[in-house]
């Protein structure tokens, strides 16, 4: 016995690595006791969820998604499912489609999962899109999106699935869902200003390349389910997009090619090249990081403060960041740009609480904090304007469930 301690106590790393479990087991256990008492509380408190889908870690195992993703929908789990009595697969005219799409989602699925049950998957994937889509006219299927289906069938199952995937087709992803992809393009076009705010020589260079975004397209528009192939990476991080402003993503694919500055700036200066290297997005990300990373430069840089230039194409007339509005006045918790701002401020020292950190060097910009508020419930076509972060109120703060 005195030998193993001997041992332990000269094994410098023994010791570190025991002590560094020790210490992500007592985090883990203290972030799984607040996340069950942000549950039990009377009202539900979506507020705290919201900060625990987003701090490290994310909401850690499929049990607890299985209870949380449904408050930051606000979507009543107890409630029945939605069902037809008409036979869609006959009716449906993205039935043929759907059943392309499902058949060839074979690596979506956990490897060493019987066929049978995968099969059977499958089937149920099929059914909740045709039925969101005959229960939801106005939506237009598009090829990736069963790649979200799938991700929310595998972590809730096909009850709750197609629940909560409803509420999201027609709040978060309701501009991948028009007729064109007039909308998806613009919210592409917020990309190239994210990433100029922060380092104007890549941007200048991928301007130089004429590389465009359309490279991070399958990102945006599958929550990146389709390109990444773990999926716990894949689950962390719609704990984050769902406790999040619907523009996120497209935050989170300007911090990938902000991680990946160096690799591009050593590319061939032309489309073809740069395109194919940010084609490929890498599997060992730190997403920890990066998911930090995309919540503080929506902190900074709001949507609100790139509108005119990602707007420079179009002006959609109702996009996600509009329907949010509605979305957030009927769950109305605490809005998701609050969590962010509050994590943001306590990363900075007091005296640097002011000044924007992430500046891009040919400016002296501030962090303007008095409109930080703004980006969740202003409209696409009036995300140009400067509005006093005051309009924000407390008398929208709604039970979930009156």
């Amino acid at each position: 016995m005195q030998c193993h301690s001997l041992s332990v106590a000269v094994s410098g790393g023994s010791v570190t690595s025991h002590t560094g479990n020790a210490n992500f087991n007592a985090k883990r256990k203290k972030k799984v006791a607040e996340i069950h008492q942000a549950l039990n509380s009377d009202p539900t408190d979506v507020a705290a969820l919201r900060r625990m889908a987003i701090s490290e870690g994310g909401l850690l195992t499929d049990e607890i998604r299985r209870k949380v993703w449904p408050k930051l929908l606000n979507v009543n789990a107890n409630d029945p499912p939605p069902v037809s009595g008409k036979n869609l697969r006959q009716m449906s005219k993205d039935y043929q489609q759907v059943l392309l799409d499902v058949r060839r989602s074979l690596r979506r699925f956990p490897p060493g999962m019987p066929e049978e049950q995968r099969e059977g998957l499958q089937e149920e994937l099929i059914d909740i899109i045709l039925l969101i889509l005959e229960r939801n006219p106005q939506l237009h299927y598009y090829q990736g999106y069963h790649d979200i289906v799938v991700t929310f069938l595998l972590v809730v199952g096909e009850r709750l699935a197609t629940s909560l995937v409803e509420k999201l087709s027609t709040h978060h992803l309701r501009d991948f869902m028009d007729p064109t992809m007039d909308n998806t393009k613009h919210i592409l076009n917020y990309l190239m200003p994210i990433i100029d705010q922060v380092n104007p020589e890549l941007h200048d260079f991928m301007q130089s390349a004429e590389v465009g975004t359309i490279f991070a397209l399958s990102w945006l528009i599958t929550w990146f389910g389709h390109v990444l192939s773990d999926f716990r990476h894949v689950v962390r991080l719609y704990d984050f997009f769902l406790a999040c402003h619907p523009l996120m993503p497209i935050y989170f694919a300007a911090v990938i090619v902000l991680y990946r500055e160096q690799e591009v700036l050593d590319c061939d200066c032309d489309m073809a090249s740069v395109h194919h290297l940010l084609s490929q997005i890498p599997q060992d990300l730190p997403y920890e990081t990066l998911i930090s990373r995309a919540g503080d430069l929506f902190v900074q840089f709001p949507p609100s403060e790139l509108a005119r230039e990602a707007a420079a194409q179009q002006q959609a007339e109702r996009t996600a960041a509009s329907t949010f509005k509605d979305f957030e006045l009927a769950s109305a918790q605490q809005r998701p740009d609050m969590v962010l701002r509050q994590r943001f401020r306590g990363l900075l020292r007091p005296e640097d609480r002011t000044e924007d950190v992430l500046t891009k060097p040919r400016t002296n910009r501030f962090v303007k904090l008095a409109v930080m508020g703004l980006t969740v419930a202003l409209g696409a076509a009036a995300l140009a304007v400067v509005k006093s972060a005051l309009e924000w109120a407390p008398k929208f703060q709604l039970q979930l469930f009156p």
